[in-house]
């Protein structure tokens, strides 16, 4: 039989949480970001879930590519724009809307010959600092843009740096606000973490930040975008992967056994581990410390000592039902229907639930509940 590892993709879990973007901002359309291969839960596995959202972001033209053999004709966003002038070409025969964010990119745009002009999203840098025009230079880049021939529309963008803490977004609606008053075209503004915090108060507030599209990424796939301060729950999202083994192997020790690659894990009395076919060449982060939370047949205990390539070992105390063949959900959703969200996992590790997401190796399987 083959290794017992699987990646899980849940549909059901992507369409409520895109209803989820829409029930927070009932008056925009969404774009589904589905950029570094729909973060790691596969474009093609994701696609009939999340056709009912109004367009897809993305940064590759090769994923993009994907989306257009998968018949979508909606609109695609490129949300980093194209990398050198030949892209556009490929934007013009895919019809791919795409962002301006740099006078290189209008140059490109000018240079180039095309019978079909372009949709592009010009983007503002109001204090993240990646990229995007300064506000001094925004107009300036917009009439470039505007005199083009090889423009047709142009909508207006930009990224916040802290819709997720405590600054909050005030400072950056105000410069966009600001750089593009009296400018035409529709606007996009709110990435997952705004969304979810943010847009709602539109209404009381600025037009800007309830605006024609919103960008929902990380909370599409189950996560909270502000964890520790929220969690999934708070938001009503489910979490649309899940990774989960079987334990392979059991061990009993006594009091002063260790575990593991650098004896990184004593234990201080009698107890039974589990032995579980995950390790860091699976994509779980072996940087976990003991005390990383997971589910043996659904009942929550913790991982004990390092995470090696292939293997992993649990703390059975506790579990009196477990043995060989166990359940063991390392995130997501366990057969008996408890949920471990990726968020605490990623937390404990040191890290962020995309990482985890985007880390699974190509050597675990992925399957349909």
């Amino acid at each position: 039989m083959p290794r017992p590892i699987l990646a899980t993709v849940h549909s059901d879990a992507l369409r409520h949480n895109l209803s989820r973007a829409r029930h927070f901002a009932p008056d925009a359309r969404v774009w589904a970001v589905v950029k570094a291969n729909a973060y790691g839960h596969g474009i093609e596995r994701c696609f009939d879930a999340l056709r009912a959202a109004d367009g897809f972001a993305l940064l590759d033209l090769a994923e993009a590519e994907r989306l257009r053999a998968l018949d979508w004709r909606g609109p695609i966003h490129l949300l980093e724009g194209v990398f050198e002038p030949r892209d556009l070409e490929l934007c013009s025969r895919l019809h791919l809307w795409h962002t301006v964010h740099c006078t290189e990119q209008i140059d490109w745009l000018a240079a180039h010959k095309t019978q079909v002009p372009h949709r592009v999203f010009l983007k503002l840098n109001s204090g993240m600092n990646r990229l995007g025009f300064t506000p001094a230079a925004f107009r300036s880049a917009w009439a470039r843009l505007n005199a083009l021939p090889q423009v047709d529309e142009i909508s207006l963008m930009t990224h916040f740096s802290d819709a997720d803490g405590a600054r909050g977004i005030a400072h950056q609606v105000a410069a966009f606000e600001e750089a593009t008053a009296d400018l035409p075209g529709e606007r996009t503004l709110c990435n997952s973490a705004a969304i979810l915090r943010h847009a709602k108060h539109a209404l009381r507030g600025s037009a800007s930040l309830s605006a024609d599209w919103v960008r929902e990424g990380i909370a599409l796939y189950g996560s909270a975008p502000d964890f520790p301060e929220k969690r999934v729950t708070d938001w009503d999202l489910q979490p649309a992967m899940t990774l989960s083994s079987r334990i392979i192997g059991t061990q009993s020790l006594q009091r002063g056994d260790t575990v593991g690659y650098g004896s990184a894990f004593t234990a201080d009395g009698p107890m039974r581990i589990g032995v579980v076919a995950c390790g860091y060449a699976d994509g779980y982060p072996r940087h976990a410390p003991t005390g990383t939370p997971v589910l043996v047949n659904g009942v929550r205990t913790r991982v004990i000592g390092r995470v090696s390539m292939d293997m992993l070992t649990v703390d059975l105390s506790g579990v009196d039902t477990a043995g060989i063949g166990s359940e063991v959900v390392l995130w997501g959703r366990a057969g008996s229907g408890e949920v471990l969200p990726i968020d605490e996992v990623a937390s404990s590790a040191g890290t962020i639930s995309y990482e985890l997401m985007c880390a699974v190796a190509p050597r675990v399987p992925f399957g349909a509940p």
